[in-house]
């Protein structure tokens, strides 16, 4: 076990027994957003199919920021399609997410803030998604923003304040909340992986 490891579940009680203590310091999942960029043209509406169908809202289209000759891309051309799910939808499609990528996260999926992102590459490998053969198969970015609750005044529109230092949240609060909530292991590096023939 590395010394980062050992670490967190050293300060892994800590935390658990300060939100207890303080329940306005406990996380909660702010938003879950998923975006799929798939570049103009059918395969983004059918990226668009295969999104609304997975989280039941309309997703969202967006735009190139400039033209990439290299890749066919017109600046303000419609590229990529995302959908930002909230509370109690935003829960279970992470569930079923997290079920995707076998209940294991890295540590380098993880920003300074406390928030974390990763990747599917294929959409039917979430549970009870089957396959379809007009729609083909499609990958996924998912980040997920962790907060603290009180997070609010730093984007309303009246008197917004800073959140200070003691209130943010930390990679490693995150890691215990996500860790103890879904159950997810978090490891280092990836494993490697063993084929039989």
């Amino acid at each position: 076990m590395s010394a980062e490891n050992e670490a967190l579940l050293e300060n892994e009680e800590l935390y658990i027994k300060d939100w207890e203590t303080y329940p306005m310091r406990e996380p909660l999942i702010s938003k879950v957003v998923v975006d799929m960029c798939t570049g103009a043209g059918e395969q983004l509406n059918r990226a668009s199919t295969i999104l609304e169908e997975l989280t039941d809202q309309t997703p969202v289209q967006s735009r190139a920021k400039q033209t990439v000759r290299e890749f066919g891309i017109r600046r303000r051309e419609p590229i990529a399609v995302r959908v930002t799910l909230r509370d109690d939808k935003a829960t279970e499609f992470l569930e079923k997410a997290l079920k995707a990528k076998d209940e294991v996260l890295l540590i380098k999926n993880w920003d300074d803030s406390g928030n974390f992102a990763f990747g599917i590459s294929e959409h039917i490998d979430i549970p009870d998604v089957k396959y379809d053969p007009e729609l083909g198969i499609q990958g996924m970015n998912i980040t997920v923003c962790v907060e603290r609750p009180g997070y609010r005044v730093k984007r309303r529109r009246k008197q917004r304040a800073k959140i200070p230092y003691r209130h943010r949240l930390t990679p490693e609060e995150s890691m215990v909340f996500i860790k103890n909530k879904f159950g997810v292991e978090i490891l280092e590096k990836e494993r490697e992986r063993t084929y039989l023939f």
